[in-house]
């Protein structure tokens, strides 16, 4: 998706809805780890609109706004051995052109 020009993007995704992180990789700065790429969650809330740090971490000045959300997912879902509580979650905010439906 692209966010050029746009100064407040509206969001894609809505409360509570069930996502799946992008597995691509990537080069430089990236805020989005590894280990949650691929894994799936779901929306916990909006966050609002920010420069794409990505973007930002390269210098360039009027780097797209995009859409931040705050994603909750099972800790059980993540680690493969995991011996937490089944109710254990990790919540990470993830930017809107990482976030691919479920």
């Amino acid at each position: 998706m692209s966010y050029s020009g746009l100064a407040n993007p509206k969001p894609k995704f809505g409360l509570d809805e069930e996502i799946i992180i992008s597995k691509r990789g990537s080069q430089g700065h990236c805020r989005t780890p590894a280990y949650i790429r691929g894994k799936a969650g779901r929306i916990e809330r909006y966050c609002g609109n920010f420069r794409n740090p990505e973007q930002l971490a390269e210098n360039i000045k009027d780097a797209d706004i995009i859409p931040l959300y705050r994603c909750v997912f099972n800790q059980h879902d993540i680690w493969d051995n995991y011996n937490g509580p089944k109710t254990d979650t990790l919540e990470i905010e993830i930017y809107e052109h990482w976030i691919e439906r479920s």
